[in-house]
């Protein structure tokens, strides 16, 4: 999954899973047609249910606020929604060279031990191509409907990440800790990426994002993330590898931003992703912001890693971004970059030059 240019971002796309375009059909179409255009990385989301009312009974148990994507909960695409590596599985069978991604999956929700067996299978039937995004879910009824306390998720997560890397790289593996138990044990087979494939994970509060540095192989935002609040997050995430004695540089940064695609121009004070195409491709080529204003220093996404105009030339390298609603992501560090688009215009046989 590492960058094969030093001098442009890699580019992918968000791998349909929910919505009624998610059939087998598209996925495979738009899995080969990223693929055979250069295309570097496919990527999923997990969402185990979606919370109804319940009629004369107490309201949702979860706060909006908590939610990490710029869509709400009750969005229709989120009452169906598969799950986040079957698909990446099916189309690792149609294409041979893509890096498949998830962004992200609730961590809890499968023990250790478990997770680690699915990735190294899925790591196994891609020939090395996975790569592990990690968070820790927001939403009391997914908790509750995944038999998992929420109380002290942050501590279970830091124990979680251990354990994970541990059963990767240990044989026998042998863990004990407050949540996670694995007997001495062999575990195999090991993964095709040593140690292990790349783990990434999501958080906004600061000692999610320091773990992310300490723990991990870098850090995904959510579609939320301010942009006045990004050079923050990604310094305390290298703070956080710096203070493990890690290589700062090296740290993988995921930021989303959901775009929303209009025929006009909706004017000033626009939200970010919000715009026609070529606002859009402005942002893509560096010469915008997140959220449409112009860039001078020629460093739209500074934060993310030391080379200027990280995203300069992206349209012209690989075609028009969008032609229809869809949800864009970059991904920066010092070593590469991703931009990562779910495009319904390709998926149903847009062309991108």
């Amino acid at each position: 999954m590492r960058g094969v240019s030093e001098e442009l971002p890699l580019l992918g796309f968000g791998l349909p899973v929910s919505g009624s375009w998610a059939t087998p059909a598209t996925m495979i179409h738009l899995a080969r047609r990223a693929e055979d255009l250069g295309y570097a990385s496919l990527w999923t989301f997990q969402r185990m249910l979606q919370p109804q009312p319940v009629a004369d009974g107490p309201e949702a148990t979860y706060d909006p606020a908590g939610n990490p994507s710029s869509r709400p909960i009750s969005d229709p695409s989120y009452s169906a929604v598969h799950d986040a590596m079957l698909p990446l599985a099916f189309v690792a069978g149609h294409t041979r060279r893509i890096g498949l991604g998830t962004a992200t999956l609730c961590a809890p929700f499968t023990p250790p031990v478990v997770l680690a067996k699915a990735m190294t299978t899925l790591d196994h039937l891609s020939g090395g191509r996975v790569t592990a995004g990690l968070g820790i879910g927001w939403m009391p009824e997914e908790y509750a409907a995944a038999g998992v306390p929420m109380a002290r998720r942050g501590a279970r997560m830091e124990e979680y990440l251990r354990c994970l890397k541990a059963v990767w790289t240990e044989d026998p593996v042998e863990f004990a800790g407050e949540f996670y138990t694995v007997p001495r044990s062999h575990v195999g087979p090991r993964p095709v990426q040593q140690p292990h494939p790349p783990v990434l994970v999501g958080g906004a509060a600061e000692p999610a994002l320091r773990r992310a540095g300490r723990l991990a192989e870098g850090w995904i935002g959510s579609t939320r993330t301010d942009p006045d609040s990004l050079a923050r997050s990604v310094a305390l995430v290298r703070g956080g590898a710096e203070e493990a004695g890690r290589d700062p540089d090296a740290v993988r940064i995921l930021v989303r931003v959901a775009v929303d695609l209009v025929a006009e121009d909706p004017g000033r004070g626009r939200r970010r992703g919000h715009g026609t195409r070529q606002q859009v491709l402005d942002v893509v080529q560096g010469r915008h912001d997140l959220r449409g204003d112009p860039v001078h220093s020629g460093r739209p996404f500074g934060a993310l890693g030391h080379r200027h105009g990280l995203l300069r030339g992206l349209a012209e390298r690989r075609g028009e971004i969008a032609q229809a609603h869809g949800d864009l992501a970059a991904v920066a560090d010092a070593g590469d970059g991703h931009l990562v688009v779910r495009n319904k215009a390709l998926a149903q046989g847009g062309t991108f030059r």
